[in-house]
């Protein structure tokens, strides 16, 4: 028998988790499925600068701007901007000035689980499948057998969302860029030399059409994201199994650039994790359908060259909630009037995030990016 739910949010990732609890505080209950089979089965990771604009006002809507400052990493927005050389260009102090304070995201989902109704998120439901019912309902199968039907479904479910296809037929694409994810724990006893260069917040280092982006992280640890332009099968020929032979592999990309750089892959804990980088297409879009819609990474996944993806995750599900609980009993006027706002922001940011992939990783993408931090811009 399979179990209804008046509105299903498939995935308890930010932008989910945000939709929920702002249906929450308007007297509005939903239920999150999600594939993990916990909310500890792994680690979330990653910092974030929360934008006040769009991540800081989906959490005032939520109710939990007060609880966000507390667990603000202060002295995370530093920032420091590095040549191949190792020379510093750019080397700003953390300071709140800028409006974008950094957060741990296993920090920030905590916040967002900890504010909903218990039983509210389903664990160890992941989607294999989704299709239309009759009158706007929606079927939604699961890996484990199971399945539901919805009113309302909305698909926070992430990049290779299960909920897209019935809205549309665009997939996500490489956008010539690839990642490998180090670690190097406790860093300032065990790896001072990296510690130092990479400083108190965020760190970029561009050059040869490549990079180093690193953050470091509450619990002193640095996770560095090493940037290249690949073919999209470079990383299946690299055993990332064997972890010095993946180091070297990563290193030779890296030939000539200072020492205290390349430690950043050589010293790393632990393995290596490779990671491509995929967008949908700017200026995603779809024709209204009954009784279902999209959020987050689900509706436009973007490369996060501009650090707008949880940020709009979040402002989407805060926007989805105030929608619905604006137009009670009118489902179709609510999600009208929130795609064509979504749509907007959303292609607006995707063309912001490609560019600066452009910017970055180009022939002078070291030239531009000492510009964009140091040249005042004129309206």
């Amino acid at each position: 028998m399979r179990t209804h739910f008046p509105i299903a949010i498939i995935g308890a990732g930010l932008g989910g988790l945000t939709a929920a609890r702002v249906l929450h505080v308007n007297g509005i209950e939903a239920a999150v499925l999600d594939l993990e089979a916990s909310a500890a089965a792994r680690t979330q990771g990653g910092m974030l600068d929360i934008h006040e604009d769009t991540g800081q006002e989906a959490l005032r809507a939520a109710g939990l701007h007060d609880g966000f400052r507390r667990i603000i990493h202060e002295g995370g927005e530093a920032m420091r901007l590095l040549g191949p050389d190792g020379t510093v260009h750019i080397d700003e102090p953390g300071t709140a000035s800028r409006g974008r304070p950094e957060v741990d995201r296993g920090d920030l989902r905590a916040l967002l689980l900890g504010s909903l109704p218990d039983g509210t998120v389903r664990w160890g439901r992941k989607a294999v499948a989704a299709r239309p019912l009759t009158g706007g309902r929606h079927e939604v199968t699961f890996a484990d057998g199971s399945a539901i039907t919805t009113d309302l479904l909305i698909g926070a479910d992430g990049a290779w969302s299960r909920v897209r296809p019935l809205l549309s037929a665009a997939v996500p694409a490489y956008t010539g860029i690839s990642f490998v994810e180090t670690d190097l724990l406790d860093a300032d006893t065990r790896h001072p030399r990296a510690a130092a260069v990479v400083g108190g917040g965020l760190f970029f280092c561009l050059g040869d059409r490549r990079g180093c982006l690193a953050h470091r992280e509450t619990d002193g640890s640095l996770h560095v994201y090493t940037a290249l332009r690949a073919d999209e099968g470079w990383p299946d020929t690299v055993d990332f199994a064997d972890t010095a032979a993946a180091k070297a592999a990563v290193l030779a990309h890296f030939d000539g650039w200072d020492e205290d750089l390349r430690r950043l892959v050589a010293d790393a804990d632990g393995p290596l994790v490779p990671r491509r980088i995929h967008a949908l297409p700017v200026g995603q879009a779809w024709p209204r359908v009954p009784g279902v819609t999209l959020l987050g990474d689900a509706a436009h996944l973007m490369s996060p060259f501009a650090g707008e993806g949880a940020n709009l995750a979040m402002l989407d599900g805060a926007e989805l909630g105030r929608a619905l609980a604006a137009h009670p009993g009118d489902t179709e006027t609510a999600l009208t009037g929130y795609e064509k706002a979504l749509f907007r922001r959303g292609e607006a940011a995707a063309a912001e995030s490609a560019a600066s992939l452009e910017t970055m990783f180009g022939d002078d993408g070291l030239a531009r990016m000492i510009d964009f931090f140091t040249v005042p811009t004129t309206d």
